[in-house]
């Protein structure tokens, strides 16, 4: 039997990862069911090693990278490529394993897909300031210029990549683990943990503390939102000096206890307004909350009415107006709403048979039928 071979190669994969490493490891755990499908995983790691799929190659570790490693030479990553022979490669960064992936290609005469999971020049202008922008925005042209075809996220992340000159950009949506996020994970005793009172209002925002997230706006809402009103910050990089009715778990926690914090919560606050997907949003809807999050990024696209309230960006008043808002419309029933839309919309297996038409329509006559599953 023809069996297909298909290779995801990225640098963004450590231990504290975020969407990116769910996105690949759903991935690699449905791939490796289906018949006349093979799947390999290359990631960063302190040197060669190799199990059930999953090929470390050396790289070194960031300084104060929380476990993530960056790759400085093309070379081993392109030989493992040539050795595995795929048919197929997907490629999950922008930096040097991208290369790589396009120099095993010229070798192997395979096609070659780039998710965008990221968007580069809006990420490095925060950090460095927007003199570098039309800089960075010409990098992104040409290296996704190269793609058989280019996957982002969201329907704003593609319209950024069409718009700097990319072609062959197709939406792809990420999914949700449907079993681990689910309303069943509630804890009734979480606010008795967190010594609030039983009738008191408890939010939660869960990822990196990282700049992006806007979260003084959180804070600043809060303040405003006053005692009937809890927040739970959860992840780290967390800030120390918080209001009163904020609790703060600062460190990075493992999916299981994400769950159960979030379906023991009434709502996800979310003020990041530069999010290319935001799959803590479906983690929150899958676990039976409904969202309040700003109106910016991806949020607009996955956070539909019957499922939370979308706010103006930047400005904590309107976002503990929709907090109000939100518990006057009553959360518990809007949660329901949300769980029965991510499992119509965004179940891995969905995003997968879905990855695979894309799969399919870059290798043609190659794609053997028994793949289809």
């Amino acid at each position: 039997m023809f069996i297909v071979h298909i290779a995801d190669i990225t640098m963004f994969y450590a231990p504290a990862s975020g969407g990116v490493r769910t996105y690949l490891d759903a991935k690699h755990r449905r791939l490796f069911t289906r018949p006349g499908i093979r799947h390999s995983l290359l990631i960063p790691g302190a040197s060669f090693s190799e199990r059930d799929g999953i090929y470390t190659v050396p790289a070194p570790a960031l300084p104060f990278g929380k476990g993530y490693r960056f790759p400085l030479r093309l070379a081993p990553w392109r030989n493992v490529l040539q050795d595995l022979q795929p048919e197929l490669i997907e490629v999950g960064d922008p930096y040097l394993t991208a290369w790589a992936a396009l120099d095993a290609r010229r070798q192997l005469d395979v096609p070659v897909i780039g998710f965008y999971h990221s968007d580069l020049p809006l990420l490095i202008s925060n950090r460095m300031g927007n003199w570098v922008t039309t800089n960075i925005e010409a990098y992104v042209r040409k290296l996704y210029g190269n793609f058989d075809r280019v996957l982002a996220p969201s329907r704003v992340m593609a319209e950024k990549l069409t718009g700097l000159g990319v072609k062959n950009v197709f939406v792809q949506p990420l999914g949700v683990d449907l079993q681990t996020f689910h309303p069943g994970a509630r804890d009734s005793g979480l606010r008795a943990e967190l010594g609030i009172d039983e009738n008191t209002h408890l939010l939660i925002f869960a990822g990196r503390g990282s700049k992006e997230k806007n979260l003084p706006v959180l804070l600043a809402c809060m303040k405003r939102l006053g005692r009937r009103y809890h927040l739970l910050l959860v992840g780290s990089s967390m800030p120390a000096a918080v209001p009163g009715n904020v609790t703060v778990v600062d460190e990075f926690c493992p999916a299981t206890q994400v769950a159960r914090l979030m379906a023991s919560a009434d709502a996800l606050l979310h003020a990041g307004d530069q999010e290319t997907f935001g799959l803590v949003i479906l983690e929150a809807m899958a676990s039976g909350i409904p969202v309040v999050a700003v109106a910016a990024g991806a949020f607009e696209e996955i956070v539909t009415e019957q499922c939370g309230l979308l706010c103006r960006p930047n400005d904590p008043q309107a976002m503990a107006n929709a907090v109000r808002e939100l518990f006057e419309q009553g959360c518990a029933a809007l949660g329901q709403q949300a769980r029965r839309h991510v499992e119509r919309h965004y179940s891995w297996d969905t995003v997968v048979n879905s990855l695979l038409g894309h799969y399919h329509a870059v290798l043609g006559s190659q794609w053997p039928q028994v793949a289809n599953g």
